[in-house]
């Protein structure tokens, strides 16, 4: 039987086609899920403390957050959200070192609040002291959140917190994006349980994911500066 050039030429271009657009999908099925992981410093912090891990405290942590991904999940960035202190000098020095060695990583930033004095009034004794508390991380973990969603800039957040006032962008986000995610990875000694009612999944951070990733006891910063583990965090 004699093939007409014509239809073997539709034959053929019909099964590149075919091909083509199977090899695109395929792509596109395989590409990683992107993530971005948010860091409520304070709330880790005091969960290391209270847990007696300050050996912890000196932490990679963007190779932190890349030990909280699945199989088939990329780290785009890493953001953590910090108030620098002022008091007492010895753990403003603690502090300044470990933000001078977090300056070093690349794709990961950091978000500043504050600390607000305010005058607290015992209502037994009547003394008063100044007390310092830390204002706008929350704020400010909530607008990295929702913009990052508007934008597109990941598939799946990861939140290292419990702090339950970040309760409403994680609903905001699963309402308005269903195909994204918003995972809670609790600190040490931490937990919220509005938090976990509206994530799409939970957890408590091992000790293995902390062990594990710890910064070169001592690292040269972008100025050629060596710094070096504070000793109280060893």
């Amino acid at each position: 039987m004699t093939v007409k050039p014509m239809l073997l030429t539709l034959v053929l271009l019909s099964v590149t086609n075919v091909t083509f657009i199977s090899v695109v999908v395929k792509k596109k099925m395989d590409a990683p899920k992107r993530v971005i992981v948010y860091i409520d410093g304070f709330n880790l912090y005091f969960g290391l403390m209270q847990k007696g891990w300050r050996k912890y405290l000196w932490l990679d942590l963007k190779k932190f957050a890349n030990s909280l991904l699945l199989s088939g999940e990329l780290l785009v960035h890493t953001k953590y959200f910090t108030s620098r202190i002022s008091k007492p000098i010895s753990k403003q020095r603690r502090q300044n070192l470990f933000i001078d060695a977090l300056n070093t990583i690349s794709e990961f930033s950091i978000f500043y609040g504050r600390y607000q004095a305010e005058i607290r009034t015992c209502e037994n004794c009547g003394f008063s002291s100044i007390v310092s508390n830390e204002k706008k991380t929350d704020v400010n973990i909530a607008t990295e959140l929702l913009v990052d969603a508007f934008q597109d800039k990941f598939d799946t957040a990861i939140l290292v917190s419990a702090d339950a006032d970040l309760t409403a962008p994680i609903v905001s986000i699963r309402r308005l994006f269903s195909k994204k995610s918003v995972i809670v990875a609790f600190p040490p000694e931490r937990h919220s349980y509005e938090l976990k009612n509206v994530a799409t999944g939970a957890y408590h951070i091992g000790e293995e994911k902390l062990r594990n990733n710890l910064l070169p006891d001592k690292l040269k910063t972008k100025s050629g500066y060596v710094i070096q583990c504070p000793d109280k965090w060893k």
